[in-house]
């Protein structure tokens, strides 16, 4: 082959390669403008607008040849000094961490069971963890609502065996909602662990045993600095979604139990506030994303 053809091939395979990276990087980037940032958009207009009966004004108007910005930044200031929307937020981050934690409490154990376990029983182990994904989300939410109500499965078999008195109110709790978000986003949890420590250099552990550590101490110095990535990937997976949860929160929890996606139903459904209610969402949004953002930023750079 001559050099002009041997040029010809490289500048081709330069081309190739360049096209395949701009292909891999720009269909997930235009995903992402079309499914998140997008409808953001158009939430944060929404949450800047002034309503005109049905209609929400243009926030940017051209007349007498001039420029007029027309933005209502009054939700957002009342968002600041209303106690309720404050401690809704904060409501909501609580007892998204507190089941964040019991799901990796839960998790790890099942997960490290699971990723030890023969090569062969390891489908029919994970067919467990999916199974509940087999079935409706709102039956699995109301099979809770069955099992914890006062007159329910629980208090029944608790009475008839003589453990209590009188049914213990268990329904309309706190307690019943974070059972059934720990129940519902459990397997987030399993998942991305299992598949973090189903790679682990078993090797790293016996080195560990031969130069005197005991299991606990080479559990806790290799095992969980080594599944550090499964632990935040799953702890995401469950504290993003149970942060904004409505359904179990409306079926499970009572008054007392404050979740800001029954505000935003509140908001846009019962009191037509669509501006104050795409406000709430734009704050919960931004108080999920900058976080997220940073910590990922953070560890990008102690990566280096």
């Amino acid at each position: 082959m001559t050099n002009h053809t041997l040029q010809s091939l490289s500048v081709l395979d330069r081309m190739t390669r360049s096209w395949g990276r701009i292909v891999v990087i720009g269909v997930p980037m235009v995903f992402l403008l079309l499914v998140f940032l997008l409808p953001f958009l158009v939430v944060g207009k929404i949450s800047l607008s002034e309503m005109d009966g049905v209609v929400f004004k243009e926030l940017v108007t051209w007349a007498d040849g001039a420029i007029h910005f027309q933005i209502k930044v009054d939700n957002y200031l009342s968002l600041a000094e209303d106690s309720l929307y404050v401690q809704t937020y904060l409501s909501s981050l609580g007892f998204a961490g507190l089941t964040t934690v019991i799901c990796l409490l839960l998790a790890y154990p099942f997960a490290y069971f699971l990723a030890r376990s023969p090569a062969d029983q390891r489908p029919a182990l994970l067919m467990l963890v999916m199974l509940p994904f087999w079935t409706s989300f709102l039956l699995r939410v109301y099979a809770w609502k069955m099992l914890l109500a006062d007159a329910g499965v629980f208090n029944n078999l608790a009475l008839a065996a003589g453990l209590i008195d009188e049914p213990i109110r268990m329904m309309n709790t706190p307690f019943s909602m974070v059972l059934g978000m720990v129940y519902t986003y459990l397997p987030f949890m399993v998942l991305p662990l299992y598949a973090n420590l189903a790679k682990m250099d078993l090797r790293l552990l016996e080195a560990a045993l031969d130069l005197g550590a005991t299991p606990w101490q080479a559990f806790w110095r290799i095992t969980v600095p080594l599944s550090r990535s499964g632990i935040v990937a799953g702890a995401m997976l469950v504290f993003i979604p149970c942060v904004g949860e409505f359904v179990i929160p409306e079926l499970l929890g009572g008054p007392q139990t404050l979740m800001i996606g029954r505000v935003l139903w509140d908001e846009f459904f019962s009191n037509n506030d669509w501006p104050m209610a795409a406000t709430v969402a734009v704050v919960m949004v931004l108080l999920i994303i900058v976080p997220v953002a940073l910590f990922s930023k953070s560890r990008a750079e102690a990566s280096v």
